[in-house]
């Protein structure tokens, strides 16, 4: 019961997510836990999680008996960032390179197919998600929490930086073959060329 719980949370998670990357739900609006149980189906708990879940994240601010939505910073503060995060990555993908193992490449392939449906149709909010889901991988393979935690930060006040990159490509398979041949790249073995390819490619 509790894993489907968890589950569930983190559906609602990623729905709610998703709305709040492509600005479907704006900064300071506040998200009842009432609310969201009535409109997914559900009970308090999973919607807990799921706002626990985005909290850590770094989208919503816990309020009471529910969260607000934080707001993205502004570009001139996003132009500052950048270099961190493109630093922090970089350096996980140091970290992490002599490691891994097929089942991390494995995992890209999923996250390339489904970018690539979601290419296909044209839907942003996926889009998105597996462009940062992509991106969180590289920390998650590094594993280390600190910089985990950094990199999450990072992300979640840049969040306009992902939508507005997304709809800089007239057609989104060109975002998808860009990390396609990242990937490429990574299986060769060469950590510095890779390094440099992540590196070039967050811009």
């Amino acid at each position: 019961m509790a894993t489907l719980a968890r589950n569930l949370g983190g559906q609602i998670a990623s729905t709610l997510r998703g709305e709040i990357l492509v600005g479907s739900i704006d900064a300071g609006v506040h998200l009842q836990e009432s609310n969201l149980a009535a409109r997914f189906g559900v009970s308090r708990g999973p919607v807990r999680d799921a706002l626990l879940e985005l909290s850590k994240e770094g989208f919503v601010v816990p309020q009471a008996r529910g969260c607000v939505v934080a707001a993205s910073a502004p570009h001139s503060i996003q132009a500052f960032v950048l270099p961190i995060r493109r630093t922090v990555e970089c350096y996980a993908l140091d970290l992490a390179f002599d490691s891994l193992k097929d089942e991390c490449f494995q995992a890209w392939d999923q996250i390339l197919a489904a970018m690539r449906r979601a290419s296909l149709s044209r839907d942003e909010v996926m889009i998105v998600e597996q462009d940062i889901a992509f991106h969180r991988s590289i920390l998650t393979m590094a594993d280390q929490s600190d910089l985990l935690a950094i990199w999450t930060t990072i992300v979640s006040r840049i969040r306009s930086y992902f939508l507005d990159g997304c709809r800089r490509y007239a057609d989104p398979m060109e975002q998808y073959a860009e990390h396609v041949e990242l990937i490429r790249i990574f299986r060769e073995g060469d950590k510095t060329n890779a390094v440099k390819a992540l590196e070039a490619h967050i811009k």
